[in-house]
């Protein structure tokens, strides 16, 4: 009989909610954004985003469970994120899945948002299952997991300050491209030339960890020196140039996790993983090292609540059940 497991994601400005039947097939999913909102800021203002979750959160709900054609007395279990994220957004997930529980009997599955991103290839590809090495990348985090087991997994390495999504947004909002930044840089590198600007990639020794500030800050004294000479900047050739070169540090280091663990299956997962550029070279290192390969489709790529049912499936599976002590955790890791 097959197992219903609804989802709840509210870690920032997406609020979403979905039905995923044993963890891999999507009988309905629902994202309510706020991006265009918080646009006019140049970025998500947690305050806001809070107040506008409260507001979307039942009628997201009640049109999820429409589209999957089932009702509440379907539903095995309720996953919602717990973390990382803005602690009032994560606050309204979690208070929702937790009223729901008490009032339908249901148990409560705390998911980790960046296990739910892993999960995205679960959806993406029905067949793709652990062992294998996972590049996770987004405005929070970049790091590449062993993943043993659908529910362990073990850190290989991680950037010792800024996520290549973080630089990717700083640089484009300096650039004049706005929020939200990655996309928006993705989408002017296109007719660009990436090696237009030269940026440093540099290496941490001794260790896999990326580092991105030294990136971010040669890209931030490039723009000034043009700008104080009178210059202007070629937006589409800085910006496919310095994506390059934060892509090449970040496939860089998947090539050596590769090579070290002796591992031959490797994804992606995060919201960076929707970028072209990365999409690119990730496949190319693929084809190079004679690697499996699973990217996630475009739609399971930013923050979803498909991922965080699907992720809890397992979890659920596994015998996981939560409290109604739950708390919201914004600075939540892996494993925990």
């Amino acid at each position: 009989m097959a197992v219903l497991t609804l989802g709840i994601e509210s870690s920032c400005d997406e609020t979403a909610c979905a039905v995923i039947e044993d963890g891999r097939v999507v009988r309905a999913s629902m994202i309510a954004s706020q991006a265009d909102f918080h646009s006019q800021y140049g970025g998500v203002v947690p305050e806001l985003a809070s107040r506008m979750h409260v507001e979307a959160i039942v009628p997201c709900l009640s049109e999820t469970m429409a589209q999957a054609g089932c009702t509440y007395d379907d539903i095995d279990a309720v996953c919602v994120t717990k973390g990382p994220g803005l602690v009032g957004a994560l606050l309204v997930g979690v208070s929702s899945a937790k009223a729901l529980c008490e009032v339908k009997g249901l148990p409560l599955v705390g998911v980790n948002h960046m296990a739910g991103h892993i999960a995205a290839n679960y959806l993406s590809d029905p067949a793709w299952e652990p062992p294998f090495l996972c590049l996770v990348v987004s405005g929070g985090h970049s790091e590449i997991l062993h993943v043993k087991d659908y529910t362990d997994m073990e850190y290989i390495c991680a950037t010792r300050d800024d996520a290549a999504g973080e630089a990717f947004d700083k640089i484009a909002r300096v650039i004049g491209l706005g929020y939200p930044g990655g996309p928006k840089l993705d989408k002017a590198s296109v007719s660009g030339d990436p090696n237009a600007y030269s940026f440093p990639t540099p290496r941490i020794s001794d260790s896999l960890d990326f580092s991105f500030s030294g990136i971010k800050t040669a890209a931030l004294n490039t723009i000034n020196q043009i700008r104080q000479n009178g210059g202007e900047i070629d937006v589409p050739d800085f910006a496919a140039s310095y994506q390059d070169a934060i892509c090449s540090v970040l496939i860089d280091r998947l090539d050596q996790a590769v090579k070290m663990t002796g591992m031959r299956r490797i994804c992606l997962a995060g919201g960076v993983s929707a970028n072209s550029c990365l999409r690119r070279k990730i496949t190319e290192l693929a084809k190079k090292r004679k690697c499996e390969l699973c990217v996630p489709k475009m739609a399971y790529c930013t923050d979803n609540a498909a991922m965080i049912a699907s992720a809890g499936y397992y979890d659920y599976m596994r015998g996981v059940r939560d409290g109604m002590d739950m708390n919201a955790y914004p600075s939540l890791e892996l494993g925990v």
